[in-house]
């Protein structure tokens, strides 16, 4: 016997073909509650798109841990063994739900570690660096990258003069517009958590911590010719490449490894390690392996599984910790806080958000579209008599103490002797990009200038990549006036 359809709430319905009308030509009878139902949902299917990461793809993975950082870290999810379900979705930042997966942007690149003691979510980039570092500089950041709202268009002219009156913004853009600024596939690009964290081991020793996702299949990009070609044929070729590997059982992996700094060398490092636009020295802080995560599922349903999935940095676990990273800090408060305005207050407990290894207990209760809840012989306040949950200091998250004058100012990060916003990229473009990789570098700078950049902007921004290297922002300026005067 074939399935009949129902409505929402199981009943069989009479057609799939026919609404209720008062004749075979008189008007549509409001009481055919199965067509008002049908058409009311498909009028509400979406709920409101990222206001950045908004284009994404997403699949499910496990993390082995093949090394031993105990001595580092106290987190379940990191000793020596483990295996821990955990979900990605990977993103561009700037571009809406139906933009091409090929434009030159960073990729979001976002985890979630289901352990035994609760989510634990690293939410970084394909870039080990971002354009600012303070957050109150956020929305005009994205609003620069977005579009213009007379016109409704991209606008380069407003993208270069924020970067150019942003001068921390260098090593960030350089990245961007290099080799790396378009990966091949997704599968074949590097992750980072990007910001400074705080790890502490089971003695109470704190070390400041960056993790490093490095693909296991090797970093492979797109030049600006062959993504401008892809846009125009697949604009979902990302999303799409990611689900057809992991169908076909080619599971792409990424081995896990972080930087350790002892807490006592931060305040005289060369430059202030909490700083989102610089990266640590691998010379002086090695990479230290903790394990291979592999992504082996895909969704069973994409909106459920990964259009409901709601990442934040203020998921963390015992021995997991926040640190002094102001860009880090604001993300603590404002990821959560999108997620409630964009998916309801109750998106943790949405199927992706819901820790599947350890057990809530909370005092949370009621609100629009919540479905679980407490026994009803447990009070839903604390401290109560009755044997509800209490708090436990001795098995809690950690606050992460550090540090800190206490008297309240408006300034930017204590200076450090290398601290310099154009040094560390300035060294990207001289010591680790190749001939050719600079070649690249001066074409996609030059192509998008050229993409309506005006003076005084323009003059601007010919100086900015002087202060990033001088051969090179000459190039670039040479190259953009003959273009410009034919």
């Amino acid at each position: 016997m074939t399935k009949a359809t129902t409505t929402n709430s199981g009943a069989p319905v009479p057609s799939d073909n026919e609404s209720l009308t008062a004749g075979t030509q008189g008007p549509i009878l409001l009481h055919d509650h199965y067509l008002i139902e049908k058409l009311a949902q498909f009028n509400r299917e979406r709920v409101p798109e990222r206001v950045v990461h908004a284009k994404g793809a997403g699949a499910f993975g496990e993390l082995v841990v093949t090394g031993d950082v105990s001595r580092y870290t106290k987190a379940a999810v990191f000793q020596p063994g483990t295996r821990t379900e955990s979900l990605v979705r990977f993103s561009t930042v700037a571009g809406e739900q139906g933009s091409p997966d090929t434009w030159r942007d960073p990729r979001g690149f976002a985890v979630k570690f289901y352990t035994t003691e609760g989510n634990l979510d690293i939410v970084g980039n394909n870039t080990p660096v971002f354009f600012i570092k303070d957050p109150i500089k956020f929305p005009d950041f994205i609003h620069s990258q977005k579009r213009l709202p007379g016109s409704g268009l991209r606008d380069a002219n407003m993208q270069w003069d924020f970067w150019t009156l942003r001068p921390e913004t260098a090593h960030q853009v350089t990245w961007l517009m290099g080799d790396r600024g378009i990966p091949a596939t997704l599968r074949h690009m590097d992750g980072f958590g990007s910001h400074t964290y705080q790890w502490i081991n089971a003695a109470g020793e704190r070390f400041w911590v960056k993790y490093h996702f490095k693909t296991d299949q090797g970093i492979q990009c797109l030049t600006q010719a062959e993504a401008d070609e892809i846009a125009g044929k697949d604009a979902d070729y990302h999303r799409r490449d990611l689900y057809e590997a992991i169908e076909r059982g080619d599971h792409p992996s990424w081995t896990l490894k972080v930087q350790i700094m002892p807490v006592a060398e931060a305040e005289n490092y060369r430059f202030n390690p909490f700083d989102l636009t610089k990266v640590w020295s691998q010379q002086d802080y090695p990479l230290i392996e903790v394990g291979r995560w592999t992504l082996n599922r895909n969704p069973a349903n994409y909106f459920v599984d990964i259009e409901q999935a709601a990442f934040e940095p203020s998921n963390t676990v015992p021995g997991v910790a926040f640190s002094p990273d102001k860009m880090l800090l604001g993300r603590v408060f404002a990821y959560a806080d999108a997620h409630r305005y964009r998916i309801g207050a109750n998106y943790a407990q949405l199927p992706p958000n819901r820790p599947k290894a350890a057990q809530v207990n909370s005092y949370s209760q009621d609100g629009a579209m919540r479905f679980a809840h407490n026994a009803s012989s447990v009070p839903v306040y604390a401290p109560n008599s009755f044997g509800g949950p209490h708090a436990d200091a001795e098995r809690a998250i950690d606050d992460g103490a550090w540090a800190f004058d206490p008297t309240m100012v408006r300034a930017g990060y204590v200076t450090h002797r290398e601290d310099n916003d154009f040094a560390q990229a300035g060294t990207l473009v001289r010591e680790v990009m190749d001939d050719a990789q600079r070649d690249r570098l001066v074409a996609n700078v030059s192509g998008h200038i050229l993409g309506g950049v005006t003076e005084p902007i323009l003059s601007r921004v010919f100086d900015y990549w002087k202060s990033i290297d001088a051969d090179l922002g000459k190039r670039i300026e040479v190259t953009v006036r003959e273009q410009l005067n034919g």
